[in-house]
């Protein structure tokens, strides 16, 4: 009787898990659906032109350069990614991922995937989403049970906006000035980006290297959740390994971590293994 028992329960788990990855499996797909349809609706408007380069900061106008190449709009990026992160930035455990990060600049929005694995044969599945205008995040025990899940709030849909020009040095036409992005020069090595989408501000301080390429971003306020709740913190990231990728010139690696009690903290590092790009006119 306890075989049969066992059996039973083990099967029972076995199609509740298969279940619950086919629902979740639907659910990424409309998210990438719904994200590569906005962009097609927004992709009408014109490219801003290399013209505009003289609008901005010397700083910016010279990365934007070396940036860009010939590119003059990136419809769609596909990256895969490796690395580590951590729940918080006073955990010592650090946990392997690999992601797919899909990318929309024309919608200005983005639909992350990573599985990251807790455990020895134990993972979860991490998903986080900006999609007209609207962020979200999902956490899902071996990519079928939902564990945490968090939308529709301004504060979800401020963070992802932050994350999503903070990115945008993988798709960087996203960093062309226009009617929703404007740059403001802070020096010879810094300028300010401000992004407006779907009524949302965000601001972004971007750093810039000796050879022209953004070596860092900062903000002293980017919403984050944390245990107490959702708090707006100073955030911090880094860019190196820079490399032509599809005819444009981007970062392999990455950092970001949280200011907390005045000293900086790393939360998530990744590698750049895979990069596709469709560009347009």
């Amino acid at each position: 009787m306890t075989g049969v028992v066992l059996t039973i329960l083990v099967s029972a788990l076995i199609i509740a898990v298969w279940i619950g990855a086919r629902h979740q499996q639907r659910t990424l797909s409309d998210q990438i659906d719904r994200l590569i349809r906005s962009g097609r609706a927004d992709s009408d408007a014109a490219a801003p032109g290399p013209d505009r380069l003289d609008t901005v900061p010397a700083v910016v106008s010279r990365y934007l350069r070396l940036a860009l190449g010939t590119t003059q709009q990136i419809q769609e990026v596909r990256i895969t990614q490796t690395g580590t992160l951590r729940t918080d930035v006073r955990a010592e455990r650090w946990m392997p991922f690999e992601a797919e990060h899909i990318v929309v600049p024309p919608a200005a929005g983005f639909v992350w995937n990573a599985r990251v694995r807790i455990a020895p044969l134990t993972y979860v599945r991490v998903r986080d989403a900006l999609i007209e205008g609207h962020g979200s995040g999902q956490v899902s025990l071996f990519s079928a049970f939902t564990v945490s899940a968090a939308a529709n709030t301004p504060e979800m849909h401020s963070g992802s906006l932050h994350r999503y020009l903070a990115e945008a040095v993988w798709y960087p036409t996203a960093l062309l000035p226009g009617p929703h992005l404007r740059w403001t020069g802070i020096d010879a090595t810094r300028a300010l980006a401000t992004l407006t989408d779907h009524g949302i501000s965000v601001s972004l301080e971007f750093r810039f290297g000796n050879a022209g390429e953004v070596t860092g971003i900062y903000t002293p306020g980017r919403w984050g959740t944390f245990p107490d709740g959702y708090k707006q913190v100073p955030w911090e990231g880094y860019f190196r390994g820079y490399q032509e990728r599809d005819g444009v010139h981007v970062p392999t690696e990455g950092e970001v971590g949280w200011y907390v009690d005045n000293a900086w903290h790393s939360v998530w590092k990744g590698t750049v293994t895979g990069f596709q790009l469709r560009s347009g006119r």
